[in-house]
C-alpha cells in the first residue's frame, strides 16, 4: 500500500499512529463523536492544542484499503471552504486513518433533532447562511472542482457545522464521479 499512496502526491499530513494514539487516549470511547459507514470517529488533540476528527477505517477488506486509497486521493484534490478538510492520514500496522480537522457543532441533523442539550437555536439568517453554503458546496462539486462529483447522499447529518455554524458537506459515501471526457457517470465509492 506504501507504493499505492506515494504515487498519489498527495499535500497532507502523515502522521504516526503513536500521534493518533496519543490525540485520541488510545482511542478512548468517551472520545467517540460518532460511526461511519466504514467505522468510528473520534475526537483527538494535537500536543500543539489543535483539535481533530480521525476516522478509522477497517484494514481488513479489500474493499476498506480501495476505500482509503481513493477518499485519500479524492478529499486531498476536493479544497473548498464548504467541504470538510482532510489534513491527513496514518497506515501504520492494521491501522488505516483519516485526520479531518474537527468541527465544534457536529452535525446540522443534531443541531435540529439531536438530543435537547445539543440542539442548537438556529435563527431564520442563520439557517440560510447554512442552506446557500450547502449549495455552494454542490455547486463545486458538481460544476466547479476539476473533478465532477455528485454528492447522492446529502442529508442533515453529512453536514457539518464549524464554530461559527458554517457548513461542511461530508462523507461522499454515494458519490459518483462525472468523468467528462466520458458519456455517462461511472460510479466511485467515496466516503470521509
Amino acid at each position: 500500500m506504501g507504493a499505492k499512496l506515494e504515487s498519489l502526491g498527495l499535500q497532507i499530513g502523515l502522521f504516526t499512529i503513536r500521534q493518533i494514539e496519543a490525540a485520541t487516549n488510545n482511542f478512548d470511547v468517551s472520545n467517540k463523536i460518532g460511526e461511519g459507514g466504514f467505522g468510528p470517529v473520534y475526537k483527538g488533540c494535537l500536543p500543539n492544542g489543535t483539535l481533530i476528527a480521525v476516522k478509522q477505517l477497517s484494514s481488513k477488506s479489500k474493499q476498506g484499503n480501495r476505500e482509503f486509497l481513493y477518499e485519500i486521493g479524492m478529499i486531498s484534490a476536493l479544497q473548498n471552504p464548504y467541504l470538510v478538510k482532510l489534513n491527513g492520514f496514518c497506515v501504520e500496522g492494521d491501522q488505516l486513518l483519516l485526520i479531518y480537522g474537527y468541527l465544534e457543532n457536529n452535525s446540522l441533523a443534531r443541531a435540529l433533532f439531536g438530543p435537547e442539550e445539543h440542539q442548537i437555536k438556529l435563527d431564520w439568517s442563520t439557517r440560510q447562511k447554512i442552506c446557500v453554503g450547502i449549495a455552494r458546496g454542490l455547486a463545486y462539486l458538481h460544476e466547479e472542482s476539476r473533478l465532477k462529483f455528485v454528492h447522492k447522499d446529502i442529508k442533515a447529518t453529512n453536514v457539518l457545522l464549524d464554530t461559527n455554524l458554517d457548513p461542511k458537506i461530508s462523507d461522499f459515501g454515494l458519490a459518483k464521479l462525472d468523468e467528462e471526457d466520458d458519456t455517462h457517470i461511472s460510479t466511485r465509492i467515496a466516503g470521509t
